[in-house]
């Protein structure tokens, strides 16, 4: 069966039996300073950006567990192979290629997961597609907490990204490494990151400006051990933020970061200890979820909010 088709000018994606559009939801209002994409009455608005092609969707789920894709502006414009980039692009977002069969088995009988995975069933790995955005929220998001990590970030979209207008308000495109590459940290001074931060960002957009750096060439790699080794030696990233963008930009399942912040505080949540787990436990733990340590995770950072 095709994953998708057109009907009355809205394209209808078909979503995986297990897909539960609410668990979704509940993750993607986590924060109401996100300024990528908003969220009202179910429907998401965004404007997703693919090669040339810019275009603003809403996006809902009817009772049938399908997903409505509606195009705001410039509908009749699109050609079947744009349209084809933008399914595209929702499905990586989304997840939805994944078959989440196995790892509903693990966490089922995972005293640990059992809980979160009962909960936020049908909830899936939401992802950054975008390598450049998922780098730079990686590197925002270094040694802060979340609240600050976004207002970082809609300081960032805002200073330098674009936006289309549509029924009164912008929505915001994430600012273009070619762009940024041009900066110095003196342009980004009145972002209230640190000068190191600033730095790290012009440098990756360096970086991805002269093709030294990409998406495709990380996914080229034979491993993720590879491509982990590959990232860590760009300044800026180090374990953490590699494992955070193969995680949700390279999609590889068995990503872990191991000292993340929520990841321990879900963990001592769940368990009620009053102490951080202890690396030996992180690792007994990933060989547990072997193959899922990803998926693992973002179950567990559902848990706190």
């Amino acid at each position: 069966m095709n994953c998708w088709h057109e009907f009355n000018e809205v394209i209808i994606i078909n979503l995986p039996a297990d897909f539960n559009i609410k668990a979704n939801l509940g993750y993607l209002e986590r924060n109401k300073n996100e300024c990528m994409f908003e969220v009202e009455n179910g429907i998401i608005t965004k404007v997703i950006v693919v090669g040339t092609i810019q275009t603003i969707v809403q996006i809902q789920v009817n009772e049938r567990n399908q997903m409505i894709v509606q195009f705001l502006k410039d509908s009749g414009s699109l050609k079947q192979s744009e349209q084809t980039e933008v399914v595209k692009y929702i499905r990586e977002w989304f997840d939805l290629d994944r078959d989440l069969t196995p790892f509903y088995k693990i966490a089922k009988e995972d005293p640990l997961l059992n809980g979160p995975v009962q909960e936020f069933y049908g909830l899936r790995l939401i992802g950054v597609p975008d390598l450049f955005e998922a780098l730079c929220w990686g590197v925002l998001g270094q040694q802060i907490n979340l609240a600050f990590a976004y207002t970082l970030k809609r300081q960032f979209v805002e200073k330098f990204g674009h936006s289309i207008e549509w029924n009164g308000k912008k929505f915001w495109m994430f600012p273009s490494f070619t762009q940024i590459a041009k900066l110095t940290p003196k342009d980004l001074a009145d972002i209230k990151m640190t000068l190191k931060k600033s730095e790290y960002i012009i440098g990756i957009a360096q970086l991805m400006a002269s093709g030294e750096l990409s998406k495709e060439k990380l996914l080229r790699m034979d491993s993720l051990k590879a491509a982990e080794k590959s990232l860590v030696k760009i300044r800026g990233i180090g374990p953490w933020t590699a494992n955070y963008v193969l995680m949700r930009c390279l999609r590889y399942t068995s990503a872990y970061p191991i000292d993340d912040v929520g990841l321990h505080n879900a963990i001592k949540h769940l368990t009620g200890s009053e102490k951080k787990p202890v690396k030996e436990e992180l690792l007994s733990l990933s060989q547990r979820w072997e193959n899922w340590q990803a998926y693992a995770t973002f179950y567990l950072w559902r848990v706190l909010y």
